[in-house]
């Protein structure tokens, strides 16, 4: 209503984008003669800004307002509020993308709110630099990279980065990204190099760091072990899975009654991984399950299987199982089993917890070289946990000649299942779909490998680990279960490399034991000499300089050149786990807050906590804000085949074609970013970006409003005293107030979707559709200098300041435009150095409400009444019970009958009586509404409902030719209020 009511006033009412001197079609020659007396809003701020208009506007904001000077501006502040954003290190292998914008930007936003509120940020960005990834795409650039030497790989990865990481860098400064871009970190820094090293040697002192021989996840295609969080898993994934036979060599004690040993007897094993068969040591049971021996109905062979899985495996062996006799799995002991492949072999029955029954056949093949599980089996009854496969994924010389140098994920595997076959223990093979892990890197299948690693301890980390990330804020609550979920899985994490693009792992190896020699002496020598030269200094220096005679001796050792040096390199994750070592300040050197995507839970989140907690029982942070991943709009995942692929350079500068990929500027992507739930998946697209363009033009033209109508107004010296303002006026300075609190409060909570929806009902809601559309006549048609007119531009003056300061943070080049075109403040020093919303607790007056919103209850039933004709085109009639709703509206308007007062300029009427009773010469057929109001003050100790009554009668006088209200004698003549203005001008 208030919109279909502010759309039928006349040109001196003319909308928010209307700031020039365009006439209507029809203004009479009496309407033109008073034109120039009337006061239309003036100002050079463009409604939008087309095409190219718009990123060359922000590149000259940047320039002219001192964006990349900005962030060394805040860090000379005389202040002790300090607030620390630890930046974690994207990965220096790639182009910008969408991934990063919606990550810096976010940071960047939590950033220039704290610098308006007076703290001193800290934020230094960095990039994690090492690591297989770059490794193999340096090398893909170059034929015969199999023949480089270490430091020539080296060299290559290094470059490559430095490539990634200058790319990366100008796009995030062309996003408006505000950070200390002189003194960025990069992983391969020989100061960051230093540091990790004294985390690991710190960690390895206290026990926490440990090197041993045992499965882990071990990518072929990469020739290097992976922790956990380095895996993807491929849903359909197929391999050749086998049930075979393990024939009985001795039965177990208490089945000999039941196996006699006349007919053949063998336990069923069921494996989707042939190719670990040749490790196999032992089979698995459950202890509580429940065993059956079946008899084979046609061969007479009799097998072990558990109770439950005996229907299932019939079916699929196409065979009938007759079961004899049933058991407890703990009856199984002692009883072992034939090789199948490998004479003389010997495969124990043993208990084991990890074994299920939801698939196979409830007997588990145990090769204690290929499972964490069957690993631990071993460790505990002191089996061989021999590695029968390389680092290559081939059979080693050990699996004899016919495996030999055969891949196990391929033609090694159709030899063993050929083995299995020719030894008549090969029961049926079938494909096998299911969830298994590929190294992320490569895209290629993993296997679980036994080899010399070194690990973290996490299970004696964890339990602390876990304490202190409870005490620790996060957002989303519901982030902290996930993490503290993946925290109670994690046993142990390998941390060594097979690589040579990394820090190497500072220890030196005995040649003829393969001891390990590592102590404070040696430490301390490789950790200067890295600090000065960095790691290079590994590969390229004689082991002489890197080890000294002092710490061979103190080790019991005789010659340093009994010695050889490590070859591993950390996990990148131990690498970017340990920044908060080298970049947070103070002896504290804790962060604020940790802000990253919800992959980090089990990557940079939790590995800073790991080596942060084992190095000194602590977190890093004291907040972590956890946001989802970017989407095409439909929900989809972005690929070049599907074409959904989002550039941010493109949506900035346009595509090659702008009326396909127009250019928006940077501030259309930071309002997407702002406005999505963040804390699920964001989604992105054209759709997505035309709406975030339409929304801020919205916002330019409520601006341009305000703007136009401060023009020649000073603050200083113009302003009002809110006591002295009109009462709407007062009602906008409250709504304000409430605003900067609430939008204060967002902002703290990280919650920037909820800024964004403040900012829109704030200013489509009580800005354009209620105050701009009540104000107008006042601002227009009232002389320049009348307090009225000065009243509302007060209210505009300090609405335009708040609203430019509540958005600046997530559209910092717009904010900085719209102060480029203050008509006062011309020397202002821009929107991030002089604060945050300054709103004063004083407008804060709940009673106000009650006056405002019960004039407005009234005025929605009169302009109902009037089915969205022009409101000026009526007088309107309130009849108001005498009691509180009354008084209020007397507060309003002071005279019976009245076209300038402040009730009447909230109705938009001509004119407004105001009445306790109707009039008795009412006529019977006339437009009357009724309704009700509700006044509830001082926390309900004033609790009143009051009645009235609104008639809307057509108007008596004549339009006046200049305001257009029908308050004038004559048709010719200006209404009275215009004429006083009129001879006011002279």
């Amino acid at each position: 209503l208030r919109a279909r009511a502010g759309a039928a006033w006349g040109w001196a009412r003319c909308a928010a984008s209307e700031a020039d001197s365009r006439q209507p079609v029809a203004e009479s020659r009496q309407d033109s003669q008073y034109r120039d007396s009337v006061l239309l809003p003036r100002s050079r701020f463009p409604a939008q800004l087309p095409g190219r208009l718009q990123p060359e506007t922000e590149l000259e904001t940047q320039q002219k307002c001192g964006f990349s000077e900005l962030y060394s501006w805040q860090r000379q502040r005389k202040t002790k509020q300090e607030f620390c954003l630890h930046d974690g290190p994207p990965y220096a292998n790639g182009d910008p993308h969408v991934g990063h914008a919606l990550n810096k930007i976010l940071k960047d936003i939590t950033n220039r709110f704290y610098v308006m509120r007076g703290y001193k940020v800290h934020y230094v960005p960095g990039w994690d630099c090492h690591g297989l990834p770059i490794e193999l795409k340096a090398l893909s650039e170059i034929r015969g990279a199999e023949n480089l030497s270490p430091m020539e790989i080296r060299q290559r990865a290094r470059e490559f980065a430095e490539r990634a990481i200058e790319k990366q860098k100008s796009a995030f400064i062309r996003w408006g990204v505000m950070a200390d871009w002189a003194n960025c970190y990069r992983t391969f820094d020989p100061k960051y190099e230093a540091n990790q090293l004294r985390v690991f040697y710190k960690m390895y002192d206290k026990g926490f760091i440990y090197q041993d021989y045992k499965p882990v996840f071990w990518s072929p295609s990469a020739k290097t072990a992976l922790a956990e969080a380095e895996l993807e898993y491929n849903e359909q994934h197929i391999s050749r899975s086998v049930y075979m036979k393990f024939p009985l060599l001795k039965p177990p004690p208490k089945l000999t009654s039941v196996i006699d040993g006349k007919s053949p007897a063998s336990v069923l094993v069921w494996t989707t991984q042939p190719w670990t068969v040749p490790a196999n040591q032992a089979i698995c049971y459950m202890p509580d399950a429940a065993y059956s021996i079946v008899k084979c109905t046609t061969t007479g062979e009799h097998f072990i299987l558990a109770a439950d899985r005996v229907e299932s495996t019939a079916a699929v062996l196409d065979m009938q199982l007759e079961v004899i006799s049933t058991c407890k799995g703990v009856d199984l002991a002692d009883g072992s089993c034939a090789h199948p492949t490998i004479p003389g072999r010997v495969s124990p029955l043993l208990p084991a917890n990890h074994v299920t029954m939801a698939k196979g056949t409830g007997l588990v093949h145990t090769a204690p070289a290929h499972g964490m599980e069957d690993y631990s089996v071993a460790s505990h009854h002191q089996l061989p946990t021999d590695c029968l496969v390389d680092e290559g994924g081939f059979f080693t010389e050990a699996a004899g000649p016919e495996l030999q140098n055969k891949n196990v994920l391929e033609e090694g595997n159709e030899a063993v299942i050929q083995m299995l076959h020719a030894a008549g223990s090969l029961l049926k093979e079938e494909k096998y779909v299911h969830s298994y892990p590929y190294d992320w890197r490569t895209k290629k299948p993993m296997i679980i490998r036994a080899s010399k690693q070194w690990f973290v301890n996490t299970a004696s980390v964890k339990a602390t680990a876990q304490e202190v990330l409870k005490k620790v804020k996060v957002i989303p609550t519901s982030a902290v279960n996930r993490m503290l979920e993946m925290l109670d899985r994690r046993t142990f994490w390998c941390i060594s490399r097979q690589r040579c693009w990394g820090v190497p792992i500072p220890v030196f190896y005995q040649k003829n034991t393969g001891e390990c020699l590592i102590n404070s002496e040696t430490i301390t020598n490789v950790i200067k000499i890295v600090e000065q030269q960095g790691t290079d200094a590994w590969w390229t220096l004689p082991i002489e300089q890197l080890l000294s005679k002092e710490a061979v001796a103190k080790a019991g050792g005789q010659d340093v050149l009994d010695y050889v040096k490590g070859q591993d390199v950390l996990d990148i994750w131990f690498d970017s786990g340990t920044s908060w070592a080298h970049v947070l300040e103070g002896t504290e050197q804790r962060a604020d807050t940790y802000l990253e995507g919800k992959d980090q839970l089990g990557g940079w989140f939790q590995s800073s906590l790991l080596t942060s907690v084992a190095a000194r029982k602590k977190a890093p942070y004291k907040t972590l804000v956890v946001h989802g991943f970017t989407l095409g709009e439909k929900g989809e995942k972005m690929s070049k085949s599907i074409g959904n692929v989002v550039d941010p350079d493109v949506v900035i500068n346009g595509g090659e074609d702008h009326t396909k990929d127009p250019p928006y500027g940077a501030d259309v992507l930071r309002w997407w970013v702002a406005e999505s739930n963040v804390f699920t998946e964001v989604l992105i697209g054209p759709v997505v970006l035309n709406a975030a363009k339409d929304d801020i033009n919205k916002l330019r033209n409520t601006l341009r409003f305000m703007l136009g109508n401060v023009a020649g107004f000073n603050p200083e010296t113009d302003s009002i005293p809110a006591s002295e303002m009109y009462i709407v006026d007062q009602y906008m300075l409250h709504l304000l107030q409430d605003y900067g609190s609430k939008v204060t409060e967002a902002y703290k909570e990280y919650d920037y979707s909820k800024v964004v929806r403040l900012l829109q009902a704030f200013c489509s809601r009580n800005l354009s559709n209620f105050y701009f559309s009540i104000i107008k006549d006042r601002l227009y048609c009232e002389e320049e200098k009348d307090p009225k007119r000065r009243s509302c531009q007060t209210v505009l003056a300090e609405a335009l300041d708040i609203v430019v300061r509540s958005f600046a943070p997530i559209l910092p080049h717009l904010a900085e435009e719209v102060f480029q075109h203050l008509p006062y403040k011309k020397d202002s020093e821009g929107v991030f150095r002089t604060g945050w919303i300054n709103a004063s607790s004083a407008w804060k007056k709940p009673g106000i409400e009650e006056a405002i919103e019960g004039a407005c209850a009234m005025r929605d039933s009169f302009l109902g009444s009037i089915s969205g004709k022009n409101a000026l085109e009526y007088e309107v009639v309130i009849v108001i019970e005498p009691g509180l709703l009354f008084e209020l509206m007397e507060a309003l308007q002071t005279e019976e009958t009245s076209s300038i007062s402040q009730l009447n300029e909230i109705m938009m009427a001509s004119q407004t009586t105001l009445l306790s009773e109707l009039p008795k010469d009412t006529p019977a057929d006339a437009n009357i509404t009724k309704g009700t109001f509700l006044i509830n003050l001082e926390g309900g100790d004033i609790h009143e409902e009051s009645s009235y009554k609104v008639i809307a009668l057509p108007v008596t006088k004549a339009k006046c030719p200049r305001c257009r209200r029908y308050t004038s004698p004559s048709a010719t003549t200006p209404c009275p209020r215009c004429l006083t203005v009129i001879a006011g001008k002279g």
